[in-house]
């Protein structure tokens, strides 16, 4: 099967939301998804260029219903039509971790695509609803990376996302 056609390029985010959204120090109202994709060949990753991009939750405030960005993440995924004889690393930066329902629907998704490796760097946990704990332990079991972003490399910076290496 081949890959679909890929998604045109967009401009990334601006340094400034990302700041706002990524930082420790602040408590957005918006969950912001970063994410790039990689093909693996053996031991090496190419990066796909035409799947970087990021996006943000939806919600009344926008005059949509309200979507967590995990799940638009997955129906963006799912349009791309990913060839499954092959492997890929799908890297997500989230501003909040996923909740538990989110959770869920990342680790159903992991067991139906089995030639997708997904690594998850949360700025902050998003505790608002109990389960979230066991949220985060079933993506692990699924074969999820999870983490903590960190102030070391580029997955503590703007830099990553075509910006200057400022950390968060």
């Amino acid at each position: 099967m081949e890959a679909g056609p890929a998604p045109e390029a967009r401009p990334l985010m601006d340094e400034q939301t990302f700041l706002d959204n990524f930082s420790h120090l602040n408590c957005p109202r918006k969950t912001y998804l970063c994410y790039e994709v990689e093909l693996l060949v053996g031991e090496n990753s190419i990066p796909l260029d035409e799947y970087k991009d990021f996006l943000h939750n939806e919600g009344a405030d926008m005059g949509l219903e309200r979507r967590h960005a995990e799940l638009i993440f997955l129906d963006r995924m799912a349009s791309w039509n990913l060839d499954t004889e092959l492997r890929y690393r799908v890297t997500c930066f989230i501003s909040w971790s996923p909740c538990a329902d989110c959770a869920d629907e990342l680790v159903k998704f992991l067991r139906a695509n089995g030639h997708i490796y997904l690594r998850i760097f949360a700025a902050r946990i998003y505790e608002r609803f109990p389960g979230y704990e066991e949220g985060l332990r079933a993506l692990n079991a699924a074969g999820a990376e999870v983490a903590m972003m960190t102030f070391q490399g580029q997955h503590g910076t703007h830099e990553g996302w075509g910006g200057q290496a400022r950390p968060w």
